[in-house]
């Protein structure tokens, strides 16, 4: 069981605001040197709840930019934050993308042609669904076209399919609390905002899961990728015998290594 809850990460180089919120914010981190260098936005976790915010998975963006990684590690409003929940949480990390890239896109250290989203759980979910969210039918609140592609969605033990995640009860019913209520209530809000109902994206996406994972289980991950493939998309799914849900984000554990190897390789690096 890893402990990264309770560690405090490595300061940050850079805040950006992206709204006036005062959750609306990102924490860039920069490697050593010129670059240019490839750009990786981070999505936490924590069931879209304001009680979890990025400070936990900033010793994942502090790893990933030691080696060699522009990270930028997204807040966002979450449930129990004015605003949090359907649509703003969805719209917070969509801006987030779009403003963050457009702020940092004249820095000569930035390779834009180098992009990616990686998020851990709920943060999963918002990975994939920024991936996807260029297929969102144009009645939704969600709608709207991205200023920037992002090359590759990462899942780290994330939330794929938001109605298979409202019938298991993850987190005590939270699914039904992001969106405001059931799949039958809203059935156009899951449509929208859960990444298996966007299929195909034409984004590549990446999946890692843990098989003792008891907080996500990893079926979550296993049917989105099979829903993919099914659809002509060829995603890549690592699942990590014995492992749970926050091995995948601490780079201490015995886990790290297979994150790492999945993700350098999308960024161009080796």
């Amino acid at each position: 069981m890893s402990d990264i809850l309770a560690r405090l990460p490595p300061s940050f180089d850079k805040r950006v605001k992206y709204g006036q919120d005062p959750h609306q914010f990102a924490e860039l981190r920069f490697p050593v040197g010129r670059g240019p260098f490839p750009f990786l936005f981070v999505i936490h976790g924590g069931f879209w709840q304001s009680a979890y915010d990025l400070s936990h998975i900033g010793l994942l963006c502090a790893a990933f930019t030691s080696k060699g990684i522009i990270t930028c590690n997204l807040e966002y409003r979450r449930l129990g934050d004015p605003g949090g929940g359907w649509p703003g949480t969805f719209q917070d990390v969509s801006f987030a993308t779009d403003h963050t890239l457009e702020i940092i896109s004249s820095d000569p250290r930035v390779d834009l042609e180098r992009t990616a989203v990686i998020g851990h759980s709920a943060g999963g979910h918002l990975a994939l669904w920024l991936g996807g969210r260029h297929r969102i039918h144009d009645v939704s609140l969600l709608h709207g076209a991205p200023k920037y592609r992002l090359g590759s969605a990462v899942s780290l033990a994330g939330v794929c399919d938001l109605r298979a995640a409202w019938e298991q009860q993850l987190g005590n019913g939270v699914v039904a609390r992001l969106m405001g209520g059931t799949p039958d209530q809203y059935p156009e809000r899951y449509d929208a905002g859960s990444p298996i109902e966007l299929l195909p994206t034409r984004t590549r996406q990446v999946l890692v899961h843990g098989t003792a994972d008891d907080i996500v289980p990893v079926s979550q991950s296993e049917k989105f990728v099979e829903r993919a493939k099914q659809l002509g998309e060829q995603p890549t799914l690592v699942k990590l015998d014995g492992i749970g849900h926050f091995e995948l984000i601490d780079p201490e554990s015995d886990a790290w290594s297979s994150v790492v190897r999945v993700v350098l390789p999308i960024l161009g690096l080796k």
